[in-house]
């Protein structure tokens, strides 16, 4: 196979930035096809961006075998569903974040991937950029020191009440959207898994978090923190603090590093604010699953991490007293939907 052609299920809004234009960076993938559960908006998206193939219906675009590769943008609830039905159809998956409602569907995602023996890869962009790697080689040289705290903050502003990501048949909340991944950038940097020390929520509406901060414990002793907001009092913060004996690395904007973003590291030698080069997060990441495909690569953000992933933010769930996505919600424990 020397391209991979994708094929979109769903014409979401995310679909411009986060594959369309990083496919024309990217030799190795093509955007071949797309389907909606409206015809004549697929249509429509695809003469704007000049998607030379538009099917009836997901199953069509799956039966079709000019199609090697699917990107599933859609609501949290139907990435499983639609991810196994990929795989079984012979496709390879790009998933977008969160991957899965709960961890139940995620392990099914990462059985079936392994039974078809195609690629299935979670879409944490950030992950793909060279600021990603530099973090974590500062964090793991010794130059923090022996580490003691990680925290992580992703928080923005939606004011919609109708956006799908308050909607809990979809499996949307805060956690979902914002903290998978704020949970996925501590365990990155500390390399172990977290157990859930306390997690407090505030709802948007039964079952639907709006705010989400969880403290964690990581096996070597070491602490972290998150807060995912969609709406609170914090309007915008994304970044990421670490904390060692020697030292401290802050990073901003670790997300979205091509927009702008700022590394600092201060230890007893001074201070130091690094500004890492590259391309759009979305063109590194469709490039490592083109390869994967095409050359067998690994993917750092494949079935096994994004299981893991998952089961931090179920737990994280419980520990606030609400039930993982899709499953009874209840409005419980220490969530509360008082003012932020």
């Amino acid at each position: 196979m020397e391209s991979v052609r994708i094929g979109i299920l769903g014409a979401a809004r995310i679909v411009p930035s986060s594959l369309i234009k990083p496919a024309h960076q990217v030799t190795e993938a093509t955007v071949a096809g797309i389907a909606a559960r409206d015809m004549a908006r697929a249509q429509a998206f695809a003469r704007t961006h000049r998607i030379p193939n538009v099917f009836a219906s997901y199953d069509a675009l799956l039966a079709d075998p000019m199609i090697n590769a699917v990107y599933i943008p859609l609501p949290n609830s139907l990435h499983a569903p639609w991810t196994v039905r990929a795989l079984e159809a012979g496709k390879h998956v790009l998933c977008e974040k969160p991957f899965a409602s709960n961890t139940a569907e995620a392990e099914q995602m990462a059985a079936a991937a392994h039974q078809s023996k195609l690629v299935l890869m979670e879409a944490f962009h950030y992950r793909y950029h060279p600021l990603a790697a530099r973090m974590k080689k500062i964090v793991s040289s010794g130059e923090l020191g022996p580490l003691r705290r990680l925290e992580a903050w992703l928080c923005f502003p939606l004011f919609s009440r109708h956006d799908i990501r308050y909607n809990l048949s979809l499996a949307g909340g805060a956690m979902m959207d914002a903290g998978c991944y704020t949970i996925n950038v501590l365990r990155f940097l500390a390399g172990e898994e977290p157990e859930v020390v306390q997690a407090t929520a505030r709802l948007a509406s039964p079952g639907v978090d709006r705010r989400m901060e969880a403290e964690f414990r990581f096996p070597r002793g070491v602490t972290g923190h998150i807060t995912a907001s969609l709406f609170s009092s914090t309007l915008l913060r994304i970044g990421v603090r670490v904390t060692g004996e020697l030292g401290e690395m802050r990073v901003l904007n670790f997300i979205a590093p091509h927009l702008y973003h700022r590394l600092t590291v201060r230890t007893a030698q001074g201070r130091r604010s690094e500004r890492v080069a590259g391309g759009t997060t979305y063109a590194y990441q469709l490039r490592a699953f083109a390869q994967a495909i095409i050359q067998a690569t690994a993917v750092p953000t494949g079935p096994a991490e994004a299981v893991a992933n998952m089961r931090v933010i179920d737990a994280v769930y419980r520990q606030a007293g609400l039930h993982p996505r899709s499953e009874p919600a209840r409005a419980e424990g220490s969530a509360s939907r008082n003012p932020p």
